[in-house]
């Protein structure tokens, strides 16, 4: 390929490439070329910077270190056992790993960054009190401008903030914007966090779910309870639900309770579907629940460029109903949602209907999805994701008893099925129609095919005939406004964008505008910044969130990096299953952010939050995927 690149460059005439976009010729370079450029202006610039710092202090300038070598064991193999001493792609399973949790373990106490008050643990207390202490082994400040401070008029970080600078006086005092606090008071810019009180319930299982042993009653006895009936043993309780018994005991005695206020119509009577809360979803475009890369801070930069729908992370029901705190991250909504839904995923009616009960009266979300298209052998194997697909009965008593207990729409993501050559969505969506489903999202591949073709419109305009008049969006390789405007001709009610949006983010604007916008690396480079600004308030300022902040900044830059300027492009648009060749942007920065190399996303990521710390170790989660 290097080979083809040098004639290319050479005889100035572009040579199609299988699976490679074309780009006009003067741009493209070989590999060496491409990262020998990198290289040498990043160690010009740093050089440059050294100089500087050294004039102003007067001091001898900064050597570059040398690269560090890969040490091999005495039989030649490498850590990741390749005996050609090389790191294999994806492959590198053993390398050192440092997790952002690990990162400034000996932090300032809470009570001395919440005005010096009396700590309750005492002389047990793990945790620094002196506060020079603290500031001698904590790292160098990022910058001199705080985004918290500036935004809310107060830092809730105080000292162990990375831009403590901008709110700390001479005396070591966290100051105060009063006019902006005073502003922003009652002010709840994130919605759906856990409360302590409702955790500590869900882990002692003294949650009610009255909608929901109403419905589970209707059901068959499941198998466990039919064997232990038979064998004359009661059945054992699950460790995330009680029995029905003791349930209906626990209702019969909350129900005994004098309640205060007014006695209300929903009290007495039961709402019909019609009454229920209504979502109009059609002619909207859909941010896909992403995994991962699809937090709330990405969402936010895509509800800037006009995402309309857009739906937390995949969180798991029965992680929900324990009441960890991870998962619950996942129902965070931001105030500028205006349109937000949250995705589960289970493989069991009772743990289903039950978090949705709970997702109903406990959070403040306009639609609850049912992932049953994830393709995952963790998910799949135990019968969650695509499996339900496969288990049809299964599958509508999830429906049923989620729309049971929802005040909500009940939407449901499917693929076109397991197996690559043998398609089952259109048997389903004529069933779901009767379920309850109030939209449907159907992504064009199966479980087997992940990335390997092309997602099938053929076959997604068929189902969202059979779908009428229930709104079906399309999922699929979308990557331009041209491809958005093929696929609404398919008479779908709608689109979810995934990988595109993960690759240019402005896709929605492009979309909504119907054009293609070559934007500048500049532009590129402050929407970065933004999604770290929003990290910084999202996971914190301080250092673990800051270097939580970076994990998730690169780990976006890994697909971030397909796109090709419109500029440089010879045939418009890029398609989605098309990469770049190596080649020279208009400018340094342009290059860089073309390089899929992790040390330049590093680069990049220094940029926006400074110096990586030590031992920093970084590989996307998807790099031995094979969609990838």
């Amino acid at each position: 390929m290097e080979k083809k690149a040098e004639e290319t460059a050479a005889k100035g005439t572009p040579i199609v490439v299988k699976g490679e976009a074309a780009l006009i010729p003067q741009f493209i370079t070989t590999k060496d070329m491409f990262h020998e450029f990198l290289d040498t202006e990043w160690q010009s610039s740093r050089v440059c910077k050294n100089r500087e710092a050294a004039e102003e202090s007067n001091e001898a300038p900064v050597q570059e270190p040398e690269t560090k070598k890969v040490k091999l064991d005495p039989e030649g193999n490498d850590k990741g056992g390749n005996p050609d001493g090389k790191h294999l792609r994806g492959q590198y399973k053993f390398r050192p790993h440092k997790k952002p949790t690990t990162y400034d373990e000996r932090r300032l106490c809470l009570s001395v960054i919440q005005d010096n008050r009396e700590c309750p643990f005492g002389d047990k207390c793990h945790f620094y009190h002196d506060v020079a202490a603290y500031l001698a082994t904590k790292p160098a400040d990022i910058g001199e401008s705080c985004h918290i401070y500036n935004m809310y008029g107060k830092c809730t970080y105080g000292l162990t903030c990375r831009f403590a600078k901008a709110h700390t006086t001479t005396d070591f005092k966290t100051t105060e914007n009063a006019d902006m606090v005073k502003a922003n008071e009652g002010r709840t810019a994130v919605k759906n966090s856990l409360s302590k009180e409702l955790q500590n319930r869900l882990r002692k299982h003294s949650v009610e779910f009255r909608k929901s042993v109403e419905y589970l009653k209707t059901l068959p006895n499941n198998k466990e309870k039919k064997e232990h009936q038979g064998n004359g043993v009661a059945p054992r309780a699950s460790t995330t639900e009680s029995t029905d018994a003791e349930t209906q005991a626990m209702s019969e005695k909350a129900s005994a309770v004098k309640t205060v206020g007014m006695l209300t119509d929903e009290d007495v009577i039961k709402l019909r579907p019609c009454e229920k809360k209504q979502v109009d979803f059609r002619d909207k475009l859909y941010l896909a629940p992403l995994t991962t890369c699809g937090n709330l801070p990405f969402r936010r930069v895509c509800k800037r460029f006009g995402a309309d729908i857009t739906c937390g992370e995949m969180a798991m029901c029965t992680n929900l109903l324990q009441g960890q705190q991870s998962e619950w991250a996942l129902l965070k909504r931001h105030e500028s949602e205006d349109l937000f839904g949250v995705q589960v995923e289970g493989c069991f009616p009772d743990t289903m209907t039950r978090c949705a009960e709970l997702i109903n009266n406990n959070t403040d979300v306009d639609f609850v999805d049912i992932n049953s298209g994830c393709p995952i052998d963790l998910v799949y194997k135990k019968g969650g994701g695509c499996g339900l697909m496969t288990r049809t009965r299964k599958f509508e008593q999830i429906i049923r008893g989620m729309h049971h207990v929802l005040d909500v729409p009940l939407t449901v993501k499917i693929r076109t099925g397991v197996q690559e050559k043998s398609n089952i969505a259109h048997k389903l969506i004529p069933e779901m129609k009767n379920w309850g489903v109030s939209m449907i999202t159907l992504h064009g591949r199966s479980r087997e095919q992940r990335y390997t073709k092309l997602a099938d419109w053929h076959y997604i305009t068929t189902c969202s005939q059979l779908a009428s008049p229930i709104p079906l969006f399309g999922n699929g390789d979308i990557l331009s406004h041209e491809d958005a405007m093929k696929a609404k001709e398919t008479g779908v009610s709608g689109i979810m964008i995934a990988r595109g949006a993960l690759v240019k983010p402005w896709i929605f604007t492009e979309i909504k505008e119907s054009r293609h916008w070559d934007i500048s690396s500049s532009e590129r480079l402050d929407v970065l910044r933004d999604f770290t600004n929003f990290g910084l308030e999202h996971w914190g300022s301080d250092t673990r969130g800051v270097e939580k902040t970076r994990t998730f900044l690169l780990e976006w830059l890994s697909f971030m990096c397909r796109y090709i300027p419109v500029g440089l492009l010879e045939r418009v648009p890029q398609k989605i299953n098309e990469r770049p060749p190596y080649y020279m942007g208009r400018n340094y920065l342009e290059t860089l952010m073309a390089s899929q190399n992790v040390g330049d996303w590093i680069r990049i990521s220094e940029m926006l939050l400074g110096p990586v710390p030590p031992n920093f170790n970084f590989l996307p989660k998807h790099k031995a995927n094979s969609y990838k």
